[in-house]
């Protein structure tokens, strides 16, 4: 072979780029895209079927009420977690007080607190019949009448809830992009003579912002998906609106409608902060990043910093938890029955198994998408986008758009067989377990698409050229050489997955089949029931699952400043 024989081969760098596959791949991606965003298209295309009467009487009686409530939970779920997120984020990261190293992880503990549950934690400790207010009537001798305690089953209430336990989700972005920044354009600020403060709402925040905003829709998406925290404390939103709508007046359609409004207040939260952004960019003009120096405060501002960042952990997860462990040691044959362990088998099996498809769909995906070694064509981006865009439908909308189609389904078939055969085939896809782990994936693929993609970005081209080298590539390049690498990426995925679909409650409630229940299920029974010493058991055994991805998540964030990547010890070489 002479030289310019073999020049003109291709280049290991092309070779992929000549596989047959790639248009299959497309088809496959699209297939996916397409049958996940099934619920969502469903849903918008009930926005045209007229609801009659229904809908008129919605409108006039109580839709202004759903909208006003959750516009008001939205904006203070907002604030409050702003506050605490972004200023907590800021303390732990450039200040120094007793305790910010622990700080720095237990900030995360509240996220592994599923809101309903500290709803019905707070509701034992602050309601009228409970230990707080019982305390001060004896201590006291005050009637009912003698004196005023907030109302825990209020709208106020409901903020409160939400924001303890959301506001990790800013924190934990917030604390990310703040460890990203390059001290240098701190110091410059600092140069200027602008102080602390000015530095941090002039250069800090700025750079930080599109993080924050991201955090905070988030916040914002579980806000308006909740629906165990609002029903338990009669708080009347667009959640509840479409439980009732459907299973109180059997109105499907008009269910449909309030759904596809919940999800306009979704999708316009994602484009606002796009739309108000504009073209303008957020960045570094610097590569250089030093050691924090951190600033050194005051007796005073040390007591205000501790209590700043101990009030949010001590509120959103040590206090409930504490008050759910004594519940449950003081009540245990109650709490602990024989059907306990069949709750725990049930939510750990569901759970494991829409973690396991989740994390082999968003694989499929993230290759599918990648296959040839080329950058993925807009098609595929799209693609990708779409069957991520669960994760912005609540829970209850989504329930809504599977069994509609699912429904139309089964009776399709059914009909069929009864006509051709003289056979019932009942229900095959509606109240199953395929319906509900179908809900799963389509909530919940997003975190594990985000998380996956995270971990293949740090597989550089030079690793796959080196493989195909020595004769590995397609399934066993995957196999032997990404995954070793993206190994902590993929356990991340299927931990979060698992611990968000444990905590699931709305699709769980309306989708398990007959007679199935879970630990979510039946800690929302229980409460309902106003048995909440019934329920601490459940919500205990979900806030334990959840502890594990919160370290997870903690230690990620703690290596995600630039330089402390593969840093080489001394005498590696």
């Amino acid at each position: 072979m002479t030289a310019l024989e073999f020049d003109k081969r291709p280049s290991p760098a092309r070779w992929g780029s000549r596989h047959k596959g790639a248009p299959l791949s497309t088809a496959v991606v699209l297939f996916i895209a397409l049958f996940l965003s099934i619920p969502v298209l469903v849903v918008f295309g009930y926005i045209f079927v007229p609801a009659g009467d229904v809908w008129a009487h919605l409108a006039s009686t109580v839709l202004p009420l759903y909208l006003v409530n959750t516009v008001t939970l939205a904006i203070g779920v907002a604030a409050f977690v702003l506050c605490i997120g972004v200023g907590a984020a800021w303390l732990v990261t450039m200040c120094e007080f007793p305790g910010r190293r622990i700080f720095t992880w237990a900030l995360f503990l509240p996220l592994a607190m599923p809101a309903y549950i500290i709803a019905y934690t707070y509701t034992g400790m602050l309601d009228f019949a409970g230990p707080v207010q019982t305390f001060l009537r004896e201590a006291f001798d005050w009637t009912r009448a003698d004196y005023w305690f907030p109302a825990i089953r209020s709208l106020g209430g409901a903020v409160a809830m939400l924001g303890l336990v959301l506001y990790p989700y800013v924190y934990l972005v917030s604390r990310a992009a703040f460890l990203e920044q390059s001290i240098c354009a701190l110091e410059v600020g600092r140069t200027l003579g602008r102080g602390p403060w000015r530095v941090f709402f002039s250069i800090a925040l700025p750079l930080a912002r599109p993080a924050i905003v991201t955090g905070l829709a988030l916040a914002l998406m579980e806000t308006l998906s909740d629906f165990g925290t609002v029903q338990y404390f009669a708080v009347d939103t667009f959640t509840t609106g479409i439980y009732r709508t459907w299973f109180g007046l059997g109105e499907p359609a008009a269910a449909a409608q309030l759904a596809a409004i919940l999800m306009i207040f979704v999708f316009s939260l994602i484009l606002l902060e796009r739309l108000n952004r504009g073209k303008r960019k957020y960045h570094h003009t610097t590569g250089r990043y030093q050691k924090i120096t951190r600033y050194p405060l005051s007796r005073l501002r040390q007591t205000l910093a501790v209590l700043a960042c101990f009030l949010p952990v001590f509120l959103g997860f040590l206090l409930p938890t504490g008050w759910l462990l004594k519940d449950s040691l003081s009540h245990f044959d109650d709490v602990f029955d024989a059907h306990f362990p069949v709750l725990v088998l049930n939510s750990v099996a569901v759970a494991a198994v829409a973690a396991g498809l989740s994390l082999l769909l968003a694989l499929l995906l993230i290759y599918g998408i990648r296959q040839g070694g080329r950058a993925p064509s807009r098609l595929k981006q799209l693609s990708l986008r779409i069957a991520s865009m669960g994760y912005a439908v609540p829970g209850p909308v989504l329930a809504v758009g599977i069994l509609l189609p699912f429904g139309f389904v089964d009776n399709a078939v059914d009909h069929w067989m009864r006509t051709t055969f003289d056979i019932s085939t009942g229900l095959l896809l509606s109240g199953t377990m395929a319906a509900l782990l179908f809900a799963y994936i389509v909530r919940f693929l997003a975190v594990a698409l985000n998380t996956v993609e995270a971990g293949v970005e740090t597989v550089t081209p030079n690793m796959t050229l080196a493989a195909r080298t020595l004769g590995v590539s397609g399934i066993r390049a995957l196999l032997r050489v990404h995954i070793p690498i993206i190994s902590g990426s993929l356990m991340s995925a299927l931990l979060l997955v698992f611990v968000d679909v444990m905590k699931e409650l709305p699709a769980t409630l309306v989708l398990r089949p007959f007679g199935f229940e879970t630990l979510a299920v039946r800690a929302y029974e229980m409460a309902s029931d106003e048995r909440l010493t019934a329920a601490a058991g459940p919500s205990l055994a979900i806030v334990a699952a959840g502890i594990l991805p919160v370290i997870v998540l903690s230690r990620a964030i703690a290596r995600s400043r630039p330089g402390q990547k593969h840093r080489m010890k001394p005498g590696a070489l």
